[in-house]
């Protein structure tokens, strides 16, 4: 990890020169940057392998930028935590939704951060366990080696993070997945967070699914699974 890359936008001078402390003690290359209007250039041309965006920017809010980066093809893929000050469930979900892989509320624990950042990056550069290369449910086909997910022949533009949550569903199909064993088997989280994380990116998932979401199915209290059969839209 000690060549990994990222990049830092926040409007506040000290949140960013707290954060990059804390990364360059872990031998991550840090840029920042305390403008959100510039941040987009900045990260096609720095290309990071992780971005921490705060989210109340002025001009430009993170959530904005969010979209924007998720638009561009060179920058689609790329992980981004929020740091928001906002501490209402549907902020959080608002910003989950615009692209976002996480999220930390401020005031934050620094080495808390540094633990997020370096599991997300966990999880994105580990290879896939060989555990079943090609999977189908209904209409629904996931292929390993492609990493590729197609419905009726289409493919999905999935997240890493929603193409890790539908393989692990699909693999065990019929079984209740519980939101806990979720975050540690997807977000390599082993201590307890926020569980809303799961519901978000499930219902993304569900709504990029289309006509087959009816495969996933919520139990309610528990968790998810991959029912036997559809459900009923």
């Amino acid at each position: 990890m000690d060549k990994k890359k990222i990049l830092v936008v926040d409007d506040e001078p000290d949140v960013t020169d707290l954060v990059a402390y804390h990364l360059k003690a872990k031998a991550f290359h840090v840029e920042t940057l305390n403008d959100a209007t510039a941040s987009i250039a900045k990260a096609r041309s720095y290309q990071p392998d992780l971005i921490i965006l705060d989210i109340m920017m002025p001009d430009l809010s993170g959530i904005q930028v969010c979209r924007i980066l998720r638009a561009d093809p060179k920058l689609a893929k790329v992980p981004i935590i929020f740091l928001t000050a906002k501490a209402e469930a549907h902020d959080r979900i608002e910003g989950l939704e615009s692209g976002a892989d996480d999220y930390l509320s401020k005031p934050f624990s620094p080495k808390e951060l540094v633990l997020r950042v370096e599991s997300i990056l966990r999880r994105v550069a580990a290879p896939l366990e060989p555990v079943s290369t090609k999977l189908r449910v209904g209409d629904i086909q996931l292929d390993s080696d492609t990493h590729r997910v197609t419905v009726k022949g289409a493919v999905l533009d999935l997240t890493a993070t929603e193409f890790k949550l539908l393989r692990i569903m699909m693999e065990r199909q019929g079984r209740v997945q519980t939101r806990e064993h979720l975050l540690l088997n997807v977000w390599n989280y082993s201590t307890e967070i926020e569980t809303r994380t799961v519901d978000t990116h499930v219902r993304r998932l569900r709504e990029k699914l289309g006509t087959e979401a009816g495969w996933i199915e919520t139990i309610r209290g528990v968790g998810y699974r991959i029912a036997d059969k559809k459900l009923p839209a």
